[in-house]
């Protein structure tokens, strides 16, 4: 899943001109065009890619933030404690310490149209989702021994077949396999949870936000 940060805005009015128009209703919530852009600004920026912001990625970039909205959602019903804005620092230092100095961070921020601020508040928004997918959907996980077993065996014919020279016992690779196993099931228990849930609400795409 692309979790990254939600800023829900009403649109804004001047001068008879839309400067912030509304993209997608969620419910009584919305989703305006400048997030959207935002949200293809930013993944650009965390994939190391050019932003392009045409129909096509509007709509997967709208797609991402709909499904941020439902857990939100979800999280307020829940009164699921949500973490400070500061978490965001931590999570942006590393990406500044990539980078061979602070006017090179600046520069690439800029050349992607975005600000310090926007990133640091969607590593937030991002950390925040994946604590509370983490909270609400791993309690109900269980892997079988079974898929465990019949996991590291597929592993096993395609390190065999590499020709690996040190390969590792079942034992020393259990953790590793129901880890991997354990996150797949999280993932299908998110988007079974996000596809009923999509069902219970209604949404309306504008078609003139997304040309």
């Amino acid at each position: 899943m692309r979790l990254l940060a939600l800023i829900l805005a009403a649109g804004v009015v001047v001068h008879s001109e839309i400067v912030d128009r509304i993209a997608v209703s969620v419910g009584k919530e919305v989703i305006t065009e400048s997030q959207i852009v935002e949200e293809i600004r930013v993944a650009a920026f965390l994939n190391h890619e050019q932003p392009h912001v045409n129909a096509d990625e509007k709509r997967k970039a709208a797609e991402r933030l709909l499904e941020q909205t439902l857990l939100k959602r979800d999280m307020d019903f829940s009164h699921y404690p949500i973490p400070d804005l500061a978490e965001g620092v931590k999570q942006l230092q590393p990406i500044k310490d990539a980078y061979p100095s602070e006017p090179e961070f600046q520069a690439d921020l800029q050349r992607h149209g975005i600000t310090e601020d926007e990133l640091r508040r969607h590593l937030w928004w991002q950390l925040t989702l994946l604590s509370y997918i983490d909270f609400r959907f791993r309690p109900s996980v269980q892997v079988p021994e079974s898929e465990i077993t019949q996991y590291y065996d597929k592993k096993l014919a395609e390190w065999k077949q590499q020709g690996l020279a040190q390969i590792p016992a079942l034992q020393e690779s259990r953790a590793d396999i129901e880890k991997i196993l354990a996150q797949q099931r999280v993932d299908q228990a998110v988007d079974r949870w996000l596809g009923d849930t999509r069902t219970q609400i209604d949404i309306l795409y504008r078609k003139e936000a997304f040309q």
